[in-house]
């Protein structure tokens, strides 16, 4: 079935050693017939995207390891095959997708191709360049580099029937692209919905509190309590208008709309009356 990669977004912790290991792999080094050098700068053949989600004080921030995705159907192989020109870019057998660097010369246009943004021109050396799996390492029996130095399982490589579970339940960075990519993401971020329920006439913070989110869009009902400092969480929920009933013992019950259309949501201070 061949080899594919899994990254969990809930195991990576920012630390970008999977980014800085492919400068260090590829940077200077030539791995033809694979791979040519990578440039010093202007090129990430894998990047750790942040993001900044949320309102001050409820900010989490998300990362997501972009790189080639290997596809099965890949744009840039029908690009090259569109122009005559099929074997500059190869699949090989165990499911990793190739530039050959001297078929591929001058094949600028290649990059237009990839809808992940994944590939990249050297002008120097006037050749299209990309993430190759680490394939010379691969061929030693060896893993990627970028996986080899993850410290916390976040980014993983091996044949795709010892990862079928997770592949099941896993997404693709760009859902409907109809590429097939072979590197399978786990828990990407979605929204949040959060805020902190409040006594503001007696000065205190409500612990305990019943807190319940519909989603005004699908009726789906999300129900959580406030914790000790008086705070609530919804984490990975969709994009929606929400309506949150807050419930506790002494106070009547209050309701408050938000969304999570555009972005994650700090409700802020939602404020309660006693009965």
């Amino acid at each position: 079935m061949g080899k594919a990669f899994v990254f969990d977004a809930d195991a990576c912790t920012g630390c970008r050693n999977c980014q800085l290991a492919c400068k260090d792999e590829h940077v200077g080094n030539d791995w033809s017939p694979i791979a040519l050098p990578q440039p010093d700068t202007g090129q990430f053949w894998l990047k750790l995207e942040e993001k900044v989600r949320g309102q001050v004080p409820k900010v989490k921030v998300s990362y997501v390891a972009r790189m080639c995705q290997h596809c099965d159907a890949a744009p840039c192989m029908q690009a090259a095959a569109d122009m005559g020109r099929a074997d500059a870019i190869y699949k090989r057998a165990d499911g990793l997708v190739i530039i050959d660097p001297e078929k591929a010369r001058g094949m600028e246009f290649i990059g237009d191709a990839c809808p992940y943004g994944a590939i990249f021109y050297n002008d120097v050396l006037a050749v299209p360049q990309k993430c190759t799996g680490c394939a010379h390492l691969v061929d030693e029996g060896l893993e990627p580099h970028c996986v080899d130095v993850c410290p916390h399982g976040a980014l993983r490589f091996g044949d795709e029937e010892d990862f079928a579970e997770e592949i099941a339940a896993a997404e693709e960075l760009i859902e409907g692209s109809g590429a097939r990519p072979r590197v399978h993401y786990l828990n990407l971020p979605k929204r949040f919905l959060a805020g902190i329920v409040v006594d503001l006439e007696a000065d205190e913070v409500v612990i305990g509190a019943k807190v319940t989110a519909e989603n005004l869009g699908t009726g789906e009902v999300l129900v959580t309590q406030t914790d000790e400092f008086g705070d609530f969480w919804f984490h990975q929920v969709g994009a929606a208008e929400w309506r949150v009933y807050v419930e506790a013992q002494g106070y009547m019950t209050r309701a408050v709309e938000a969304s999570t259309k555009d972005e994650d949501r700090n409700m802020g201070p939602i404020e309660v009356f006693a009965a």
